[in-house]
């Protein structure tokens, strides 16, 4: 049987009256001016700066600007407005829990996921369900769930949600103050010789003709005329090499983010001469093809442990994703 929610009712703001919205945990912590749009679904944009400008919105009775942070508890008066739409949720009582058996660590504060190759973490570029929409949907009642950070939809591993704001803005914290420590797993292409090696590299996003987005080092930093490049900073070691007979020659590696760009790893290794087996965007694409025969039908990449300090109660957590039975299933092709 299906039914259908409100994920966030606009039909609570009444068009005559003034409405008066209690702060609760899912908004701790959040800007007005976003919690308004979020609150009034339907309403434009300026029309929201509109009313915050005037006064019209309150908090406990005063004024505010549009960057003011609610706390729990504040009462805020919402004026009068008219909301053309109503966001929707289709949520069916026999939907199927796909991430029940994926569940690494989860309490009132986050969720953590070993997430499957193939599955993106949000919908969009013909996605409509990504891991978090999924979720929101088996979870109808959670009043809070996002995502912490993201992951590659070919790459498996520790997923981060957070099921509080402030354990959400916490954790950003940690991450934009490098005080998390994130490994990955992967295969590259070539035998790797240095025991560890730290790679810097000025990595640049850009757009194909067809809209996909990709990312490329900077080595001419002339041709930066917008100053758009950002450092990118890992830290490999070498856990062993592969000489297949047929095959050829591959290196085990564990990577250790300092930063945390988009494709990093994939562009780091790529121009370095050693692309990740299996990578569709910046790999050889003729040795994918043969590999795919061997029974490697995804990019080898995997984030294997993440450790970090709980976000309310400072708890040192680790976070552990076993290694998928298909990559493991290919290494020991490999040392046949």
């Amino acid at each position: 049987m299906s039914t259908t929610l409100n994920k966030i009712s606009t039909n609570q703001i009444s068009q005559s009256a003034a409405a008066f919205l209690t702060v609760d945990e899912a908004s701790e912590g959040q800007r007005v001016d976003n919690y308004l749009t979020k609150m009034l679904k339907g309403v434009p944009k300026s029309h929201v700066y509109r009313i915050l400008r005037s006064g019209e919105v309150r908090v406990n009775k005063k004024r505010i600007d549009a960057d003011f942070r609610l706390s729990l508890g504040d009462i805020v008066r919402v004026p009068p407005t008219r909301a053309t739409t109503t966001e929707k949720l289709e949520v069916n009582s026999n939907t199927v829990a796909k991430f029940a058996n994926a569940i690494i660590y989860e309490d009132d504060a986050m969720l953590v996921l070993d997430k499957p190759a193939g599955f993106a973490v949000h919908g969009g570029s013909g996605i409509s369900l990504g891991v978090i929409e999924q979720l929101r949907l088996e979870r109808p009642k959670a009043k809070f769930l996002e995502l912490v950070h993201r992951l590659d939809r070919e790459t498996s591993g520790v997923l981060m949600l957070a099921k509080k704001r402030t354990a959400l803005v916490a954790l950003h914290e940690m991450i934009r103050q490098n005080q998390t420590d994130k490994r990955y797993v992967l295969l590259v292409k070539g035998e790797w010789l240095e025991s560890k090696k730290r790679v810097v590299l000025d990595l640049q996003r850009y757009l194909l003709p067809n809209g996909e987005r990709r990312v490329n080092v900077v080595t001419d930093p002339s041709k930066d005329k917008y100053n758009e490049r950002q450092s990118s900073e890992t830290i490999f070691r070498l856990t062993r090499n592969f000489q297949h007979p047929t095959l050829g020659q591959f290196s085990l590696l564990e990577a250790q983010l300092v930063t945390g760009r988009t494709h990093q790893l994939r562009v780091q290794l790529a121009h370095l001469g050693f692309p990740i087996v299996g990578d569709d965007k910046y790999g050889d694409f003729a040795l994918n093809k043969t590999l795919q025969k061997h029974g490697l039908k995804r990019m080898f990449l995997h984030s294997a442990i993440t450790k970090i300090r709980h976000p309310l109660t400072q708890e040192k957590l680790e976070l552990i994703a076993p290694l998928p039975a298909e990559l493991s299933k290919f290494l020991l092709k490999l040392e046949a």
